[in-house]
């Protein structure tokens, strides 16, 4: 089970991590495959006894209350990504010399398994952006004529597009750090590492392990490396990857493109990469303006996949119409409402303060509304340097005073209401505080700066409520 092919699985001893949304279809495959699979996990309640009885009707094994113990006779491990690397299940597989796979792993190993020939990936990770860029991205290449889709950790299971009776010429990908980690001969045609700030530290146990997966990306690359200019740690991680000969580190920035990067000048994205004389020349690929929101961080997303897109031999006209043609996800700086002068805004996959900090970069007169879960972050950073767009500040969720705190420290002066509640109602409140705080030209913002999980199911249920306490509030 090394880094090559695996065409035989004919009675193959693998066990499954999880039963989560890449575990059943990965278990399903593998048996499919001719694999005896035996799944693991740590739950034992009702929804996953179900799923169990699904597979166990398939002649698969499924033992329910223990994902820590290896299953004797394993011959290789493929886990759900969220599973922490700690876990004794792979320590005990290290100390067997049973390799893990992600089901990322599995996807790129299974590639052209059935002899149609594999699409190359594009490959985009980064703390923020991701999703964005990946759809960004998909729309350009649809644009050129090409058959693509974004899948991978954006809903559609890289299992599904690798083994699918579709065929792709190529396909947008988006990539967790965790999908990463469990990665280890994903070879890309080019990649991107959009930026990296502290995240899911508390999966990887430090900040250089975090990155270091993050980088994982770029190995093999076979034609472009894209990084951001403004963000000196994606660089470094260009510098240490083993690239193909011939590779290129592409940069992408807000200000004027220097040969071999991506940029904007006077209002248009221009490549200066992906041109010939790209010391004198440069191709204008679109307009700002064809971006939709054309807040910073979002040309940023929009540069990216233009880079990606151009380092796959998408023309200039194709980068433009793909651009045109997109559409944000709900919950993404999306606009709810003018009330009275003020603009309600719906950023709640804001989930980390690197993308708090972006949408409060966006705005000029803030009433922020933010908190939840803090997953080990620290938001010093964050309220000193949006302190001087804030008007008001209204904190709802578990780990609030963490951001009330830091309030305290860098921008005293600003009003801040404290909502000592955590169930659902409480958005309907925090929106009312909001509204008694801002006024006309101002723009109340959710970027929570945090997960959703104290309160809410998910993010979009978090961003649902939002939208509908603003519709209220109109209505009233």
């Amino acid at each position: 089970m090394g880094s090559g092919q695996v065409t035989d699985w004919q009675g193959k001893n693998v066990t499954v991590a999880g039963l989560g949304v890449s575990g059943i279809p990965a278990a399903k495959v593998l048996h499919g495959l001719g694999a005896q699979v035996t799944v693991v996990n740590d739950g034992d309640d009702e929804r996953a006894r179900a799923q169990a009885a699904e597979l166990q009707g398939l002649g698969i094994t499924v033992r329910l209350g223990d994902g820590d113990s290896l299953p004797e006779g394993t011959e290789l491990i493929v886990t759900a990504p969220g599973w922490k690397p700690d876990k004794p299940l792979f320590r005990a597989a290290e100390k067997a010399g049973v390799p893990v796979w992600g089901d990322v792993e599995l996807a790129w190993r299974l590639r052209g398994h059935d002899g149609r020939k594999p699409a190359p990936w594009l490959a985009v990770t980064g703390t923020n952006g991701k999703t964005t860029t990946v759809q960004m991205l998909a729309s350009i290449l649809k644009a050129a004529g090409l058959r693509t889709a974004a899948v991978g950790n954006i809903g559609v299971s890289l299992l599904d597009a690798v083994l699918g009776e579709e065929t792709y010429d190529v396909l947008a990908v988006e990539l967790s750090s965790y999908q990463l980690h469990w990665a280890p001969s994903l070879r890309a045609h080019s990649a991107a590492v959009l930026n990296l700030a502290p995240d899911h530290l508390d999966w990887h146990g430090s900040m250089e392990a975090y990155a270091a997966d993050k980088g994982r990306i770029y190995e093999g690359n076979q034609v472009a490396c894209v990084y951001n200019a403004a963000d000196k740690a994606t660089e470094d991680l260009v510098r240490a990857a083993d690239v193909e000969e011939g590779c290129r580190a592409i940069g992408f920035t807000l200000g004027t493109p220097a040969p071999s990067q991506l940029g904007v000048v006077d209002g248009l994205l221009v490549d200066r990469a992906f041109v010939e004389n790209r010391q004198k020349n440069a191709q204008e690929l679109a307009e700002v303006a064809d971006i939709d929101p054309p807040a910073p961080h979002n040309i940023a997303n929009a540069l990216a996949a233009a880079a990606l897109a151009r380092a796959f031999g998408v023309p200039a006209a194709a980068v433009r119409e793909g651009l045109r043609a997109f559409t944000p996800d709900a919950h993404r700086i999306a606009h709810v409402a003018d009330i009275d002068g003020v603009a309600y805004v719906d950023d709640s996959k804001a989930t980390n303060t690197h993308a708090a900090q972006a949408s409060l970069a966006s705005y000029e007169s803030i009433v922020w509304i933010a908190g939840g879960l803090a997953k080990g972050a620290t938001f010093d950073e964050l309220v000193a340097g949006a302190a001087e767009r804030l008007r008001g500040v209204v904190l709802i969720g578990a780990d609030r005073a963490l951001i009330r705190e830091a309030l305290a420290r860098h921008a005293p002066e600003v009003p801040v209401v404290d909502l000592d509640r955590t169930d659902t109602g409480a958005m309907l409140q925090a929106v009312q505080e909001a509204k008694r705080l801002a006024g006309a030209g101002d723009t109340v913002l959710l970027a929570p700066a945090c997960a959703s999980m104290d309160m809410f199911a998910n993010y979009n249920q978090r961003g649902d409520a939002f939208a509908e306490a603003v519709r209220e509030l109109g209505a009233r």
